[in-house]
């Protein structure tokens, strides 16, 4: 196995050397006159700035779990979780750090053609997917070859599964903070600049005059592009090593065979990196012009080919007529093989069925902009049911899966449809990332005052960026949902092996001994611990939209006061503050985001210390469990009616910006009364989309995670 390791390390190196000579290729482009670049300038100070103080805050909280890990477990977990933190920061900051220098080049490229535009904003994207998908591969492949080969633990010894475990912990950690607190900023500025500017001084969107402009394009970048690129590392990390931690268990019976498992799902996903950088050569611009056309052509050469490495992969670890055993289920390679394409399958349907419910030309966003028409609570009553709606095929879909890949494989059957999901996130974050270096092309565009044509192109670009952002989520809270339930599988897993082993082995894992664990609903503590999970995404929903409320009015009440106080800004004899709404914003956004990011993380120590001290372990061991199955339903439903719903609420207002006809055959164009209602819906949708929603996403498995180093530490006991 050695070599394998090697082998998929090179592919993790691949992706990254892929990023740094795409990012070259990208610097030496024109990046405008002068102007351009000035504002350019003010968006990657303002980026760079509150990523900065974003992190050394997250660093203080790190550094204490750090040390209690290293205490309670090793200092080999200690460094898990280092290493899964430090990645997963330097995943999303890196892919910022290009997306605020593409912004620019992308606004150049548009003026000279809509096909330029969009290959400059996709290569930025990719950039960032590739790095999102090469440094989560070379973390776990790296630290679990360290630990096995180097310090020569065999690959289902506790150590090395608490180390895996810990990388995903430090992985999640930075991913809820990173998603939470650039949301927070983000949607704090788009909200509060679109009430004053857009409905109160009657000025377009990203016009130089208003003081939230340059802090709304900081916020694309912290929000969408670094949160998204922490979320989904995050995803890929925990997921892999979930399915890694279920090889363990399911394969200790054949020493060979568990080699080769635990390798399996790093492969897959070296596989997909490779195939993910090819794809991203697919990307072109038809004869029709359609951009979301030429994204889905990398998206679907990507898959193609991932469906067809697939094969020979699976025949040459694990072998397709292999008969193989994991817990109670019995099933071959091929069954595997085919596992893998329910993935992609799952994955398909997902990018599909999003799109449906956000993009411009399907009935979902054309009802929201057609009740537009008849006021503002219309449109806010209709995005809601278009939100709640956009559940429920998302749902028949995952369920689906769900039942295909059990019948086929059991538990492990699951985890590697879900790993395969995972193995294109290369190609799903690029086209995440496309979205705001799109968004920033546009506002730099009308900062700068170029040609309305300039605008046109990069609106159309915008408009799709908007779209894919709505897919990439959907696709990643689909999967997290399904990554969720492969953990908690390791969490059941996890217990029954420690119960056995104390069973059969009294000097070992004394704490479980004597522990029977009773998931029935008949069991007060399940059904007390299904409630708890079950209300943990709403609440932790309702803290980030909250501090987004709070973060807006601040902003509401500093562009009214400039406005007011400098009246020579709305005849452009005087220049606005930007500084000091991106200043506003960073300190609320840190200051925000810490409470609800421990919710999760203390949320399943807490029920766990009080179920153990009203009625013993075995009770708590179900609660927890029963917590766990509660945040993954509700959490899955409340991010995607939320992302769903304000992307669909968001691309309703761009509707009008063209002028969108109603059922009448009556055009309602920008500035309209049927455009204001838009805003407000848009302005509800803001932070469903940006900042609770996609970060219930890490939430899910976050205390999935913590439930495992509980019964890590106990297991030390």
């Amino acid at each position: 196995m050695n070599q394998v390791l090697w082998i998929i390390i090179a592919g993790g190196a691949l992706s990254i050397l892929y990023g740094a000579l795409t990012t070259r290729s990208l610097l030496a482009a024109s990046p405008g006159n002068a102007r351009m670049q000035e504002i350019a300038a003010a968006i990657q100070e303002g980026a760079s700035a509150y990523l900065t103080r974003q992190y050394t805050t997250i660093a203080i909280v790190g550094a204490v779990i750090f040390v209690i890990l290293t205490y309670l477990l090793s200092l080999t977990v200690g460094v898990g979780f280092l290493i899964g933190a430090l990645l997963s920061g330097a995943a999303g900051f890196i892919g910022m750090l290009v997306s605020v220098r593409a912004n620019v080049r992308t606004t150049q490229a548009s003026s000279e053609s809509l096909a330029q535009g969009l290959s400059m904003a996709f290569k930025a994207g990719a950039v960032t997917g590739l790095l999102v998908a090469g440094l989560a591969l070379l973390g776990v492949t790296f630290y679990y070859g360290v630990l096995t080969q180097y310090l020569g633990y065999a690959p289902n010894d506790r150590r090395v599964i608490d180390a895996l475990v810990a990388l995903g912990f430090g992985a999640s950690l930075i991913s809820i903070f990173a998603r939470l607190g650039g949301g927070i900023f983000t949607k704090g500025a788009d909200v509060g600049g679109d009430l004053v500017g857009k409905v109160e001084a009657g000025i377009p969107e990203d016009d130089p005059r208003n003081p939230a402009t340059i802090a709304d394009n900081v916020g694309d970048n912290v929000g969408d592009c670094a949160g998204m690129a922490a979320d989904l590392f995050e995803t890929y990390a925990v997921t892999v090593v979930a399915t890694m931690v279920l090889s363990s268990i399911y394969f200790a019976y054949d020493p060979d065979l568990l080699s080769r498992m635990m390798v399996f799902p790093l492969a897959i996903g070296a596989a997909c990196v490779v195939t993910s950088i090819i794809g991203t050569f697919f990307v072109r611009l038809g004869s029709n012009n359609s951009i979301m056309g030429a994204l889905y052509k990398g998206f679907i050469a990507t898959g193609l080919l991932s469906l067809i490495a697939l094969y020979p992969l699976t025949d040459y670890l694990v072998g397709l007529g292999t008969t193989l055993k994991a817990n109670e289920a019995t099933f071959t390679g091929m069954d595997l093989f085919w596992c893998g394409v329910v993935g992609l399958a799952v994955t398909t349907a997902i990018v599909v069925i999003t799109e449906y419910y956000t993009g411009t030309d399907y009935r979902p966003v054309r009802s929201i902009a057609q009740s537009s028409v008849t006021g503002h609570g219309t449109n806010v009553i209709q995005g809601l049911a278009v939100s709640l709606e956009s559940t429920a095929l998302p749902a028949i879909v995952i369920i689906a899966g769900i039942l295909s890949t059990y019948n086929l494989a059991g538990l492990y059957g699951i985890a590697i449809a879900v790993t395969t999901m995972l193995a294109l996130a290369g190609m799903v974050v690029a086209l995440d990332a496309f979205g705001p270096v799109t968004d920033n092309a546009g506002g730099i565009a009308e900062m700068a005052d170029l040609p309305s044509s300039v605008r046109k192109t990069t609106d159309a670009l915008d408009a799709v960026g908007n779209t894919t952002k709505a897919v990439t989520k959907g696709y990643a809270i689909g999967s997290a949902g399904l990554g969720a339930l492969v953990l908690f599988a390791a969490y059941t897993e996890d217990l029954r092996y420690f119960i056995g082993q104390a069973a059969t082995n009294p000097d070992h894992f004394q704490y479980f001994k004597n522990v029977t664990v009773d998931f029935s609903l008949s069991n007060p503590y399940v059904v007390v611990g299904l409630l708890f999970g079950g209300m943990l995404p709403y609440l932790f929903a309702a803290m980030g939209m909250t501090a987004v409320g709070r973060a807006a009015s601040s902003i509401v009440e500093e562009v009214r006061r400039q406005f007011r106080e400098k009246p020579g800004i709305m005849k452009g004899t005087e220049k606005p503050d930007y500084g000091r709404a991106v200043d506003m914003l960073t300190k609320a956004a840190i200051k925000e985001m810490v409470i609800p990011s421990l919710l999760p993380v203390l949320s399943p120590v807490v029920i766990f210390v009080i179920i153990n001290a009203i009625a013993g372990k075995s009770a708590a061991f179900s609660a927890l469990g029963a917590m766990l199955l509660g945040v993954i339903i509700t959490g899955l439903f409340v991010a995607i009616s939320m992302t769903s719903g304000g992307g669909a609420w968001d691309n309703a207002k761009k509707s009008f910006e063209d002028g969108f006809v109603d059922k009448d055959g009556v055009r309602h164009m920008k500035g309209s009364d049927a455009h204001k209602a838009s805003v407000t819906g848009d302005t509800v949708g803001d932070p469903y989309k940006d900042t609770a929603g996609p970060a219930v996403n890490p939430m899910i498995k976050i205390t999935n995670i913590v439930a495992l180093l509980i019964l890590a530490v106990l297991a030390h006991q």
